[in-house]
């Protein structure tokens, strides 16, 4: 067998599964430990994907140095500043990063912030001093699993296949599989997790069950956090959370003498003061003295980047725009790789009417929603025709790729145009392509804990159901296991609880302050009677979301969102 045979999973999810080629087929990675030999749906949807095989200019195709022309003519016919480079999750390999490295030296505008993760991990960075997962080896071990607003089975189903016989514990407002699957499940009301957090630490404290040693060691400010937790009846909890005080009594049964993972999603975070929101699930974490056991902890989406050094990173003064926020028809040029904001960005009309301003250049894998507004279009070439290491945010451990196929004469991979437009512009040139993979490859960061907690002291978070009137719906957004975002399988139905009278098939037109659509119903008991809920990819769900960012950390807020539904 050679040994240049290995592929690596490029999606946006925590897995980063690893494959490689078996008799001209390719094969989940026995010797990648999360891999374990199997293929996930999401992957075997990735190989069968139709990519772009030509460029395309105002719709007609065009061959790929004509597209390279166009693309080099517009970049020296527009101020570096009125240009702007956005890139997205199509494909997150490392190798990637090489783009944003010449539009950084052209003076481009750059964005900063999220649409996923950014407000949770500022949130546990605040606590903690960085984002990084616990060991894998401490998951393995752990007696008990909390997911906590995240789908884990759909979204991580590797790493749940390594756990699936443990006792889980899910606390969310749709009754997932997982869900069904646990010993406790707590259907929670949206935006309430800091106060299920709150009121876990107050059971934690009656019941001696806190971690005296860890908070001496190295928590600083938990008899503030403990001051916030108990500054309200226990009952009134109850009444806000939807989550009833004996469910949280049978929790602390369950949990006590036991090692504890808590397998926290994105879910909790998507809102205003999602920071806040994420810190008091990590600061009750703290207060039971998880992170510093020798089993469990707590995972989040982690910084995988963490302990190595950029092989692309460049200087710059570059202007930067919050991505959520970011206006694309102030713009004479916008170039987006692998992304697909027309979907995936909060309100889309604003992304659409932004959109058709711009000269737009869509550089991709493959045609989505987004290339309908695209001027230029480049095909990029297929992750199994170019080299790439995807570090992952679900685990410690690194896939690697290497070529395993021929490249398609008329794509371009990340590097290879990136070093085309350098030369073009005389800027400074990149590392050799096999340096860069061979520092991702070789290199080990050293993975430190953190050697002091800061717990939260003081919270300042508005709660939806303060403004919710009784015709309003949460809106609420999860992972669906036949589609990753807005790749694959289309799913762009609101899905409702029957208590809510509206039937199968009702075509509804659904209102937020911000914006409307309409939709088909389909009706699920498995959604809380008070929410609303679309699967990420929706094309038509981010019309009701808010083009806002967080309080800290230029990311999306989708879910600071009450709707209100009515037969269209």
């Amino acid at each position: 067998m050679s040994l240049n045979n290995k592929v690596a999973c490029p999606m946006d999810c925590y897995d980063a599964c690893q494959a490689e080629i078996i008799d001209e087929n390719i094969k989940g990675s026995k010797e990648h430990e999360t891999t374990n030999g199997k293929l996930c749906i999401n992957f075997a949807n990735l190989l069968k994907e139709e990519n772009l095989k030509n460029s395309i200019f105002k719709q007609k195709q065009i061959s790929l140095k004509e597209s390279l022309d166009i693309l080099v003519d517009k970049l020296k016919n527009t101020k570096p500043e009125k240009t702007l480079f956005y890139k997205g999750s199509g494909n997150i390999g490392v190798m990637q990063n090489a783009t944003k490295n010449f539009f950084t030296q052209y003076g481009s505008t750059l964005t900063k912030g999220s649409l996923c993760d950014g407000g949770g991990g500022t949130g546990i960075e605040i606590g903690r001093g960085n984002v990084v997962n616990p060991p894998l080896q401490k998951l393995l071990d752990a007696d008990i699993i909390v997911v906590w607003g995240r789908n884990f089975s759909v979204t991580s189903s590797h790493l749940y296949n390594l756990v699936k016989d443990k006792t889980f514990v899910t606390i969310d407002p749709v009754c997932t599989d997982i869900a069904k699957k646990s010993k406790i499940y707590m259907q929670i009301n949206p935006k309430t997790d800091h106060e299920l957090a709150l009121l876990f630490t107050r059971f934690a404290y009656m019941q001696d069950l806190e971690d005296n040693e860890f908070i001496e060691e190295f928590g600083s400010g938990a008899d503030w956090f403990f001051d916030v937790a108990r500054n309200r009846p226990i009952v009134s909890y109850e009444s806000t959370t939807g989550v009833p005080l004996t469910l949280v009594n049978d929790f602390f049964d369950l949990i006590e003498g036991k090692s504890v993972a808590i397998m926290l999603g994105l879910g909790v975070q998507k809102y205003f003061e999602g920071a806040q929101i994420t810190r008091c699930i990590d600061s009750f974490a703290a207060y039971m003295g998880y992170h510093k056991k020798e089993a469990g902890g707590v995972w989040y989406l982690s910084d995988s980047a963490f302990g190595y050094k950029n092989q692309f990173e460049t200087k710059g003064t570059n202007k930067k725009v919050s991505i959520p926020t970011v206006d694309f028809g102030s713009y004479d040029l916008v170039f987006i790789q692998g992304a697909n904001p027309v979907v995936s960005a909060p309100n889309t009309q604003k992304v659409i009417d932004g959109l058709k301003k711009s000269f737009v250049v869509y550089f991709g894998t493959t045609l989505n929603e987004t290339c309908e507004y695209a001027d230029l279009i480049i095909p990029s070439s297929s992750f199994l025709s170019k080299k790439d290491v995807r570090l992952s945010y679900g685990h410690e451990l690194k896939s690697i790729s290497h070529v395993v196929k021929l490249k398609d004469e008329n794509t371009i991979s990340e590097y290879e145009i990136t070093s085309f437009l350098i030369e073009e512009f005389n800027l400074e040139k990149l590392k050799t392509e096999d340096e860069v993979i061979s520092y991702y490859e070789n290199h080990k960061p050293i993975l430190k804990d953190f050697d002091t907690f800061e717990f939260i002291e003081d919270i300042d978070i508005e709660p939806l159901y303060k403004e919710k009137k009784d015709d309003n719906f949460y809106y609420i957004t999860g992972k669906s296991k036949n589609s990753l975002n807005s790749q694959f399988a289309k799913d762009d139905f609101v899905y409702l609880h029957s208590s809510t009278n509206f039937k199968n098939d009702d075509v509804v037109r659904v209102s937020s302050k911000y914006g409307n659509a309409n939709f088909i119903v389909k009706i699920d008991d498995n959604i809380k009677s008070n929410c609303a809920f679309f699967f990420t990819g929706n094309k038509y769900a981010n019309y009701l979301t808010p083009a806002l960012e967080d309080e800290v950390s230029n990311s999306a807020m989708y879910q600071e969102v009450l709707v209100q539904i009515e037969l269209s």
